[in-house]
C-alpha cells in the first residue's frame, strides 16, 4: 500500500524513511531521541531479505514503481519487506508536543528538547475559583496535555490579554443568556457556573483554530493582500472541507492551457496598439489602474510572452489582491462574509473568483445538491459559449465567502491573460464605488460576466423548478432569492 500511495503521489513531497531491525528476538526498538534505540537496532540488509519467505516480498512492481531507495522492516511476530515512507502529518504542531511531553520524549523538529521539554506557558484559561479571598485561575499549558492543567493564583499569572479575552467571553456568554437585560459587572460568586466555562473554554480553542486557519491561508496566498480571520458571533471554527487556491482547479478531463500563443512588442502599453487592440477591444484600465470599460465588455491584460514588464499598466488582475481583507463571521444569519480592512476606490480591482473548473452537465447535478443544502458557489462561465462552470464549494480563495447582495458593491467582468480561450475566462471582481474600511464586500450571485442578471432568477416554469434560497442582503432593491 505504500507503494501504491507513492506511485499515486507521483513521489512528490515523500522520501525513503530507513527503519531498523532488533539485533535479538524479542527486543524491540523503543522510542527515543531518534526515534528508535540505536543501541537495539540495526538496519535491515539485502542479506537478510534473501533469508525471507518469498510470499512475505513486496510485489516487484511495487518497489520498481517508486524512485526512491527501499527500507526495509521485519517486526517482532511476523516478516514483511515493505517500503516505508514519511508523509506529511495531519496533527497540530500543539499535539504533537502535548504527546512528547507527556511521554517525555524530545524531538528537536517540532521544538521539544532538553532544555525546554519542561517549559511552561499558558495558552489559555479554563476556569475561575475564588479561595479565602484569593483569586486562583484554571491554566492550560502551551504543548501539554489537559490532564496537566492546573490552578494558578492570580498574582502568578502575567498574561494581561489571555485575562482580558476570559473577561470579555465570560461577559458575553453573560450577555446573550440575559439577551440585554442590565448586566451587574461585580461577580460575587466563589466559581464560576459549569455552562460558563464551558463557553469560555469553547471560545479560546475556537480562537486557536482560527488563528491556525489565517496563518494557512496567507500560507498558501500568492498576493500581496493578507488575509484576516474573525467571528465575534459565535462557536463556528474554519471550514472542515475547504482548500484554498490562486487560480482554477481543472476537473478531470478538462484541460487549461495556460499559455499566450502570442505577445505584444510595447514599449508602453498605455499609449500603442497593445493586446486589447488585437483583440478588437479598448484599454481596460486608465493611468489610476481603475477600470473605465462597460460591464459586459472583455479584459485582455498582458500576458508571459510580451515584452512589457511588471509595471506595465495593462497587468492588474494578474497581481492578485492588493487589499488585506477579513474573513468574518456576519450577525444576519449569512455565515461567512468578506469585509475589507483598507479603503478601496471606486472601478479597482479587488479580487478574482476561483474555484474548481467543471462541465455546465456536472454543475447542473451540483446545482440540485447545492441548492437542497441552501448554498450557492458556481460561476457559469458564459462569456461566448455556456460549457464550463467555475465551482468554489470546495476549492476557492477568499472570494468563497463573500455574500450575495441585490444590491453590489463588486461588479464582474471576463478576463482573458495567458488563457485565450473564450469558453474559459477568468472571473475578476472589481468596486463599483468606493468601498470605505469595515465595508463588507459582496457582489451579485445572479451577475454574469456578460454584465447581466441571469435568467435563471426569473424563469419559474415547472420543467426548471428547483429549491429556492431566501435573499437575506437586506438590500432595498432585494429579489427576495438568492436563485
Amino acid at each position: 500500500m505504500a507503494a501504491a500511495g507513492a506511485e499515486a503521489r507521483g513521489g512528490e513531497g515523500w522520501r525513503a524513511a530507513p527503519l531498523t531491525v532488533p539485533r535479538s528476538p524479542g527486543k524491540l526498538p523503543r522510542p527515543g531521541k531518534r526515534g528508535r534505540d540505536s543501541r537495539a537496532c540495526r538496519r535491515v540488509t539485502r542479506r537478510d531479505a534473501a533469508s525471507l519467505p518469498a510470499d512475505t516480498l513486496a510485489p516487484k512492481g511495487a518497489l520498481r514503481a517508486s524512485p526512491l531507495p527501499r527500507s526495509y522492516f521485519i517486526s517482532k511476530e511476523f516478516y514483511f519487506l515493505i517500503v516505508a515512507w514519511c508523509v506529511p502529518c495531519l496533527v497540530s504542531l500543539d499535539t504533537l508536543q502535548e504527546l512528547c511531553r507527556k511521554e517525555k520524549l524530545t524531538c528537536k523538529s517540532i521544538g521539544i528538547t532538553k532544555r525546554n521539554l519542561n517549559n511552561y506557558e499558558v495558552e489559555y484559561l479554563c476556569d475561575y475559583k475564588v479561595v479565602k479571598d484569593m483569586e486562583y485561575y484554571l491554566v492550560k499549558w502551551k504543548g501539554w496535555p489537559d490532564s496537566t492543567n492546573t490552578w494558578e493564583p492570580l498574582q502568578n499569572l502575567k498574561c494581561p490579554l489571555l485575562l482580558q479575552q476570559f473577561s470579555n467571553d465570560k461577559h458575553n456568554y453573560i450577555s446573550q443568556v440575559n439577551k440585554g437585560k442590565a448586566i451587574s459587572l461585580k461577580d460575587n460568586n466563589k466559581a464560576l457556573k459549569p455552562a460558563i466555562a464551558e463557553y469560555i473554554v469553547k471560545k479560546a480553542k475556537q480562537r486557536i483554530a482560527l488563528q491556525r486557519w489565517q496563518d494557512e491561508l496567507n500560507r498558501r496566498k500568492n498576493h500581496k493582500g493578507m488575509i484576516f480571520v474573525e467571528n465575534t458571533v459565535d462557536l463556528e471554527g474554519p471550514p472542515s472541507d475547504f482548500y484554498y487556491i490562486n487560480e482554477y482547479k481543472p476537473a478531470p478531463g478538462i484541460s487549461l492551457v495556460n499559455e499566450a500563443t502570442f505577445g505584444c512588442s510595447c514599449t508602453d502599453c498605455f499609449f500603442e496598439k497593445c493586446c486589447p487592440a488585437e483583440a478588437g477591444v479598448l484599454l481596460a484600465y486608465n493611468k489610476n489602474q481603475q477600470i473605465k470599460i462597460p460591464p459586459g465588455t472583455p479584459i485582455y491584460e498582458c500576458n508571459s510572452r510580451c515584452q512589457c514588464g511588471p509595471d506595465c499598466p495593462n497587468r492588474i488582475v494578474q497581481k492578485g489582491t492588493q487589499y488585506s481583507l477579513c474573513i468574518f463571521r456576519t450577525s444576519n444569519g449569512c455565515g461567512w462574509g468578506v469585509k475589507t480592512l483598507v479603503k478601496i476606490k471606486r472601478m479597482s480591482f479587488v479580487m478574482e473568483y476561483v474555484g474548481e473548473v467543471i462541465t455546465s452537465e456536472e454543475a447542473e447535478r451540483r446545482g440540485q445538491l447545492y441548492d437542497n443544502k441552501g448554498i450557492t458557489y458556481l460561476f457559469d462561465l458564459d462569456y461566448e459559449s455556456d460549457e464550463f462552470t467555475v465551482d468554489a464549494a470546495r476549492y476557492g480563495n477568499v472570494s468563497h465567502f463573500v455574500n450575495h447582495s441585490c444590491d453590489p458593491n463588486l461588479q464582474v467582468f471576463n478576463v482573458f491573460i495567458d488563457n485565450l480561450d473564450t469558453r474559459l475566462p477568468r472571473i475578476a471582481l472589481f468596486s463599483t464605488r468606493t468601498i470605505n474600511a469595515g465595508e463588507e464586500l459582496t457582489f451579485d450571485y445572479q451577475m454574469k460576466g456578460s454584465g447581466d442578471i441571469s435568467s435563471d432568477s426569473v424563469d419559474h416554469s415547472p420543467a426548471k423548478k428547483r429549491v429556492r434560497t431566501v435573499c437575506k442582503c437586506g438590500a432595498v432593491t432585494c429579489r427576495g432569492y438568492l436563485n
